[in-house]
């Protein structure tokens, strides 16, 4: 469609306060999936759409859900407050972002449409007492939901008019089969459903068939991830593992990227060495993933957002052992803290003005290589993904470029132009970092202060000599933080490992961790 004929909010019989709102946010028009799937939304179908990560979902539905709310309580007959929209997500974080959304847009509304977010198991007591308000809209995750179904605090048979479920591809794949199924039950025979998803796969059929009737489906012909004006994608051949580590350190410590990165690894452990591993060459991070509290990593999440750290070290869903269909996770065999399986990083979470992903692990599977890239180059801002690969893995990788290529048979990744030889002089003092310090992974684990056992102060410093004369002109030298108050502190050690004791003020804490 030509951008002539593009159909604009205003044009689409949106309530006033609506529109407000939207212009508030500076919204100047739909995204793609915004004019395909409001109008069908408010003609009453029920829709299957797929659209990127980034391209717009969470607001593609809750316009619509909105505007029929408010329609109702406006035009039709005086009745009962029920609850009368109903939001499905995978994870907790996804719940609070798309309550966050749909609140943003009900700002002039706010009285006459009221928003839950129940996905937090620890608030429990308050959500019922929440829930005795009949709030219009609630979101959350299939096992709470299905949890205050089950407890009577929520009733939606007789009152459900609008169900949306977003990041349906991920729902079977954390667990949620039985939850999902059982949840169903307690809904109404008719009612106005959206399936929104970055993919479709077998889980995506299975649900359509579950809670869609005769839908609309949006299959857009956008590609899954920007083009490359916005988005660049790289891929760096490293012959060893230890090369990765010597390219990262080179990297970040040089400022050959620029502004605030990602970095995924596979696994938990990973995370944890690789922080290690920076932090012993003053490169600050901090580490995001499931086994941290839903408040840790929110706090997390926000201290970036806000420049606390420049780079987060994260594992996505995928990989960190989503359950096995039907399957929830539990504690692990020697009664070590399981991961939090609504937690996700590499689906949906809100990080802010991220300018590259660094792909540390390959990732499993070309879906987590584009939720992840997904991170960057969001609404209309460049971006660029680096992905390290070994030898072996260049096979995988190439499948995963297959099936981002389609039909164009172009090169997607291109080749990082990049000289290994010209950092040699950096790798004696990558060689034998975790050789000399055998047991930093498990101190770190533990109840005990996050630093290496030997933090060596001269490694944080790059003399001049051991920068390549090709790259002197590129090199910028790392601005020094302002001092953090002794509050400011406190809070971030605590975000770090919840677990951990410090101190503040001259008296020693050491919280205690809940028991199971």
């Amino acid at each position: 469609m030509e951008d002539s004929e593009a159909l604009g909010f205003e044009h689409m019989g949106l309530d006033p306060r609506l529109l407000q709102a939207v212009t508030d946010m500076g919204w100047s028009r739909p995204t793609l999936i915004q004019e395909k799937a409001i109008p069908l939304a408010l003609e009453g179908k029920d829709l299957l759409a797929r659209a990127r990560t980034g391209s717009g979902k969470t607001a593609a539905y809750a316009i619509p859900m909105l505007q029929l709310l408010l329609h109702r309580k406006a035009t039709g007959p005086v009745v009962e407050q029920a609850v009368r929209g109903l939001v499905l997500v995978p994870t907790k974080e996804l719940a609070r972002q798309a309550q966050s959304m749909i609140q943003q847009l009900a700002t002039y509304c706010a009285r006459d449409v009221r928003v839950a977010n129940v996905s937090a198991a620890e608030d429990s007591a308050s959500q019922r007492a929440m829930l005795m308000e009949k709030p219009d809209v609630v979101v959350g995750t299939p096992s709470r939901i299905l949890s205050h179904l089950q407890q009577d605090s929520l009733k939606l048979r007789d009152s459900l008019e609008l169900l949306v479920v977003d990041e349906a591809d991920l729902l079977f794949s954390f667990g949620f089969e039985e939850e999902l199924k059982s949840l169903l039950c307690h809904l109404p025979r008719i009612y106005q459903a959206f399936l929104m998803s970055a993919t479709f796969n077998e889980d995506v059929q299975a649900l359509k068939e579950l809670v869609l009737h005769n839908p609309v489906t949006l299959k857009l012909q956008e590609s899954q991830l920007p083009g490359p004006d916005q988005l660049q994608q790289f891929q760096v051949v490293c012959e060893t593992e230890e090369d990765k580590f010597l390219l990262l350190y080179a990297l970040l410590k040089l400022s050959l990227i620029r502004g605030k990165s990602l970095l995924f690894v596979n696994t938990l452990e990973r995370s944890y060495r690789l922080r290690l591993f920076l932090e012993q060459f003053s490169i600050p991070t901090c580490v995001l993933n499931g086994e941290l509290p839903l408040r840790s990593r929110c706090h997390i999440i926000s201290q970036f957002n806000q420049g606390f750290y420049d780079c987060v070290i994260a594992t996505d869903a995928e990989v960190l052992g989503a359950p096995v269909k039907g399957k929830r996770r539990g504690r692990g065999p020697k009664g070590d803290k399981a991961s939090d399986p609504e937690a996700g990083v590499a689906r949906g979470i809100d990080f802010h003005h991220v300018s590259a992903v660094l792909n540390f692990d390959l990732p499993p599977t070309p879906e987590a290589y584009i939720h992840r890239a997904g991170r960057t180059a969001r609404a209309n801002n460049p971006g660029i993904v680096l992905t390290f690969v070994l030898p072996p893995e260049q096979s995988h990788l190439g499948k995963i470029e297959e099936l981002l290529s389609g039909e164009n048979r172009g090169p997607i990744l291109l080749p990082y132009q990049f000289r290994m030889e010209e950092i040699e002089g950096f790798r004696y003092r990558c060689r034998t970092y975790f050789e000399d310090n055998p047991r930093d992974l498990q101190l770190l684990r533990h109840d005990l202060p996050l630093h290496p056992a030997v933090v060596k102060p001269h490694l944080g410093h790059v003399p001049d000599y051991l920068v390549p004369p090709a790259l002197r002109g590129l090199v910028r030298p790392h601005k020094k933080r302002k001092k953090l108050s002794s509050c400011r502190k406190a809070r971030r050690a605590k975000s770090q490992n919840p677990l951990r004791s410090f101190k503040h003020k001259g008296k020693k804490f050491r919280p205690t961790a809940k028991p199971s």
